[in-house]
């Protein structure tokens, strides 16, 4: 691709402005829906990280990634509350439901963000408009049909797409309205303006090393000679840096791969040693990780536990089945023997605990449930299928609440991770 092609791409990303806070506030709408200062990742006792806050939270300094206990000591009257996980999958599902209407080419980046490959679109069924009135549609079906706000970013690449949507979003101090299209053959002006690490891709370790070279905003380097580029980054880091200073990227929009593997884990707010608990932990993360194996239409044939302990030893135990399996009454007892055999190994307290499933086949699809007659470990009967698809309705119908597996009555101390 050059930098002004015959026949340019269009190029869009919607991103969703701070997602996690929005869902937040749709799980809560009398609780986090009221709070204008909200942090969303866990409770303000939590060891866990921040994933979003609302923009008023990061004016005291807190931003996605910094420990709770941290951005409590920020901004002290802040709202904290868990990530709503349900929501957060099933949200992105319907979002991408929305965008794949509009373009044949979607590509899910995250949860919260999608690209669009609107090119062959635009040249017959969205003859006459322009690709900024086209993203202001996209945005208002979105909203409209999910109750999700998302902003978009437009150009002739996902680059240009990605910084773009950073000056489309409402925020204080970019004026943003929630679209920003940069025209063809704009892109390197576009950029000109920027620092290097305002680029995706540009991690802390390469900005030091870029530093050192004294390097730090686009037009530091963008007179540099190729040459002293690869002899001081080689040659592939060169020819990368020399390309994304210009807002040249030829990298194409792809549908999302199929997941190879679901999994949930916790982080405790205190260690724990007591083996009744973290079963009780387990059991709880394996029902979500059926459910949402049910949800998303799959089954799967390997299980696997994960525990952090207190040293933060990352210990692991897994089991492959014959046949793939859908249901909590068929995974729970592999998990717990699974938790037996680390603990058996070393007895130490833990701070994380997660199970995963992998190995997914489509159900209905080539991997065709069997049906067995014992309730043999890893063995799932109709019977279990049943219970779990009438659980599955009761759920859809009264919420995820409405019943809990693997839970007793107590003081939770934990968070979802």
């Amino acid at each position: 691709m050059t930098a002004n092609p015959p026949h340019p791409r269009s190029i869009l990303l919607a991103d969703c402005d701070v997602y996690y806070v929005q869902l937040a506030r749709l799980a809560d709408p009398e609780g986090a829906g009221r709070a204008e200062l909200l942090i969303v990742g866990g409770s303000a006792e939590s060891r866990g990280v921040v994933c979003s806050a609302t923009y008023e939270v990061r004016r005291f300094g807190v931003r996605s990634g910094m420990p709770i206990s941290r951005a409590v000591r920020l901004c002290p009257q802040a709202m904290c509350v868990p990530v709503p996980r349900a929501l957060c999958s099933e949200k992105s599902e319907e979002i991408v439901h929305v965008l794949k209407r509009f373009a044949p080419d979607v590509e899910s980046a995250s949860p919260d963000e999608a690209y669009l490959d609107l090119t062959t679109t635009m040249q017959t069924v969205y003859r006459g408009r322009s690709l900024e009135e086209l993203a202001h549609i996209i945005r208002t079906a979105v909203e409209r049909e999910t109750a999700i706000r998302v902003s978009m970013g437009g150009g002739t690449n996902k680059l240009v797409a990605k910084l773009a949507v950073e000056l489309a979003k409402p925020r204080a101090g970019t004026g943003g309205n929630g679209v920003h299209i940069v025209a063809p053959g704009d892109e390197a002006m576009f950029v000109s303006g920027l620092k290097l690490a305002d680029f995706p891709g540009v991690g802390p370790k390469f900005q030091e090393e870029l530093a050192r070279c004294g390097w730090r905003e686009v037009k530091d380097v963008i007179d540099v000679p190729r040459e002293e580029l690869e002899r001081r980054l080689g040659e592939r880091s060169a020819a990368w840096l020399s390309d994304t200073i210009r807002g040249i990227d030829d990298s194409v929009v792809e549908q999302r791969e199929e997941p190879k593997s679901m999994g949930r884990e916790e982080t405790f707010a205190r260690d724990v040693m007591d083996d009744a608990t973290l079963e009780r932990e387990l059991l709880q993360l394996v029902d979500r990780v059926t459910s949402d194996l049910r949800d998303s239409g799959y089954a799967a044939r390997t299980v696997t536990l994960k525990l952090k302990d207190s040293d933060f030893t990352l210990r692991s135990a897994a089991r492959t089945l014959d046949e793939p399996i859908t249901t909590y009454h068929a995974m729970a007892p592999l998990v717990k023997e699974l938790l037996r055999q680390l603990r058996k190994k070393r007895r130490v307290a833990a701070r994380l605990i997660g199970v995963s499933a992998s190995q997914l086949v489509h159900i209905g699809g080539e991997g065709q449930l069997a049906l067995f007659e014992d309730d043999a470990p890893g063995r799932e009967t109709e019977r279990q299928r049943v219970l779990a698809a009438a659980m599955d309705s009761v759920r859809s119908r009264f919420g995820r609440d409405a019943l809990k597996l693997g839970q007793a009555p107590r003081d939770r101390g934990a968070r979802q991770a």
